[in-house]
């Protein structure tokens, strides 16, 4: 290859470059702005499930921020698959465990796991203004540094199972910044599980890290995303490490399956 071709390409490489990092910032720009515009139009409706007991209040609440991210999903240029969902059995609480790539993550969890949940969340998004009143609606909140706060948090997740809704978790923890499909388990969710007998649903997510990448700063590129929901892993009759490796291997399988 001749010099100058070589000189062009690399212009050319450089050029789309520096064209992909403009598109990605302009493209976190306007998923900030609309994300916060359509927050406002669902604040009101969804505030006002505070005053209706549980599990008919967090159901609706779960409604109404479904509606939300189906509105605000398309705008930013990321339409959603949903799979699965049939494996939620009707008047059956189930802790659903999902893989955690990114931020990305939390808008598209919660919202389309059929019924009322939870999920465990810490407590640093409850200072932002009005977001906050939300977070804690959808949440059961923790602060990681307190033991006691953890206690607590423990407590009311086996509460939010008593009421027949169910409970999401991020067993990873904080995101997976690493290049294996998961990060390792930690045990609070299986131990929820095996002392209170309730079966897990394992959820994969899919390209939310190519949307939102952990560390990129402000950067978003629409892609399609996918969420599925796996059949149910009984937690009967195991240990929390046994329930745990079980989960891992599955989800692990499933994630790697599909990216190959």
């Amino acid at each position: 290859m001749a010099i100058g071709e070589a000189k062009t390409i690399c212009r050319y490489y450089c050029n789309m470059k520096f064209l992909k990092n403009i598109a990605g910032r302009l493209m976190a720009v306007w998923a900030m702005l609309s994300f916060m515009l359509s927050f406002l139009l669902i604040f009101i409706p969804a505030m006002m499930t505070w005053l209706i007991p549980d599990p008919k209040g967090q159901g609706i609440f779960i409604r109404i921020a479904r509606i939300w991210m189906r509105i605000w999903l398309p705008l930013v240029g990321c339409p959603l698959k949903v799979k699965g969902e049939e494996y939620f059995e009707k008047g059956q609480s189930y802790i659903v465990t999902c893989n955690h790539n990114s931020l990305m993550d939390i808008p598209i969890s919660c919202p389309f796991i059929p019924g009322p949940n939870k999920t465990i969340a810490k407590s640093s998004f409850v200072k932002v203004p009005l977001f906050g009143f939300y977070y804690m609606k959808g949440s059961v909140i923790v602060n990681r540094n307190s033991e006691q706060s953890r206690r607590s948090s423990y407590d009311k997740m086996k509460a939010v199972l008593k009421k027949g809704m169910h409970m999401s978790v991020y067993p990873e923890g904080t995101r997976n910044r690493t290049n294996e499909p998961l990060k390792k388990f930690h045990d609070g969710a299986f131990r929820l599980a095996t002392e209170t007998g309730t079966a897990i649903i394992p959820a994969v997510i899919f390209n939310t890290r190519k949307v939102l990448p952990a560390g990129k700063g402000l950067w978003f590129i629409p892609h399609r995303l996918e969420m599925h929901f796996l059949p149910p892993v009984e937690a009967i009759n195991k240990t929390t490490e046994q329930l745990k490796e079980e989960v891992f291997r599955i989800m692990q399988d499933h994630y790697t399956g599909k990216l190959n």
